[in-house]
């Protein structure tokens, strides 16, 4: 038998509902598998923690994080009560820069039975690999005055290592997929950092004559996913672009409550991350409403990062059959509820 130990963080808002969702359904899968069992442990970081600890997790939090082989997290924020900057730094992005998860995976695709709000989606299907660990995210800069002379300086930091290392997995991906990889560049506005970007990728693409490539810069990118976004199969783009790129993606897909992510470390010296596009949602707390297909479809890629792909497809077109039924959640039409939803996938599962 399989078993994989997971570190489960629902974190703050909806992320403790559609976490248990996603687990009952990884549950499900693991009884009707046989051969494939998940050990879970669960922490209560979040921005409560912090409100009574003052850090977002412990000191060792870090430490005991490095003995899973995977990280399975909710949703981090609560702006009411923490500032966005200590609860994310604090936590996820402090996971991803000291488990060295370089590269953040988000697809975007066409799901049966959800209504894009394009008028002609066509079927599209498609996805973002991100840098995911310097680029416009860069931690240096800093102020200085106050008053009219205050000033902010916000560095960009570009290496060949982190860039190309982003883009190879681009075209690995794409090996495994329909052979065609696009750069996200604004080398006619950004003058040092995106030429170099280019520079990159046109000598990545030299080891990679089977793959067809395309470069657009990101405003006419944003656009071209509205009006085309069947011409993309992988786009690969540095952290901000790849970062705006993916809530567009979201969105064309018919809502952010459906897009998953996550985050992967390439040396195998730390686990892997993995977490939904969206946010906390402090506005629907509480209500039994909150979607959790992207928590669910991040399990799906939680299975495809253990070597679980078959599983992992498999799981995502039982999700798909019960959308196409109309079971779904409000924010994209429907009017099932959490665990109404949830329920649905786990009966399809158990039939397998």
């Amino acid at each position: 038998m399989k078993k994989f130990e997971i570190a489960v963080i629902p974190g703050d808002g909806i992320g403790r509902e559609v976490v248990p969702s996603a687990l009952n359904v990884l549950n499900t899968l693991s009884e009707v598998h046989g051969g494939l069992q998940f050990e879970t442990t669960q922490f209560d970081w979040s921005c409560e923690y912090y409100l009574e600890h003052g850090v977002m997790m412990p000191e060792d939090g870090m430490k005991t994080l490095s003995n899973f082989e995977g990280i399975f997290l909710g949703a981090v924020g609560n702006p009411k009560l923490v500032p966005d900057h200590i609860s994310l730094w604090g936590l996820l992005v402090k996971i991803r820069r000291e488990f060295e998860q370089v590269i953040n995976i988000r697809p975007a695709k066409l799901m049966k039975g959800v209504k894009s709000p394009l008028a002609n989606p066509k079927d599209f299907d498609l996805i973002v690999v991100r840098e995911n660990s310097e680029g416009e995210y860069s931690e240096i800069g800093g102020r200085i005055h106050r008053g009219e002379d205050q000033l902010a300086v916000q560095n960009a930091i570009f290496t060949r290592k982190g860039t190309e290392r982003a883009m190879r997995y681009a075209f690995e991906l794409a090996k495994t997929r329909r052979a065609h990889v696009t750069s996200a560049t604004k080398s006619n506005g950004i003058f040092h950092s995106m030429p170099f970007w280019d520079d990159v990728f046109n000598d990545v693409k030299q080891d990679y004559p089977n793959i067809d490539t395309a470069s657009f810069h990101i405003d006419a990118l944003a656009a071209f996913l509205v009006d085309r976004p069947h011409i993309f199969d992988v786009i690969v783009a540095s952290n901000l672009f790849g970062d705006i790129l993916t809530d567009l993606g979201a969105a064309i897909m018919g809502s952010i409550g459906i897009a998953p992510a996550s985050n992967i470390n390439l040396n195998g010296k730390y686990p892997s991350m993995f977490e939904p596009v969206h946010g906390s949602a402090p506005d629907i707390v509480g209500k039994g409403i909150a979607n959790p297909i992207g928590q669910i479809w991040t399990a799906k890629m939680m299975l495809d990062h253990f070597g679980e792909n078959e599983l992992g497809n498999k799981l995502l077109e039982i999700v798909e059959q019960v959308t196409e039924a109309g079971i779904v959640t409000s924010d994209i039409g429907g009017k099932a509820t959490t665990s109404e939803l949830t329920e649905e996938i786990c009966n399809r599962i158990k039939q397998l």
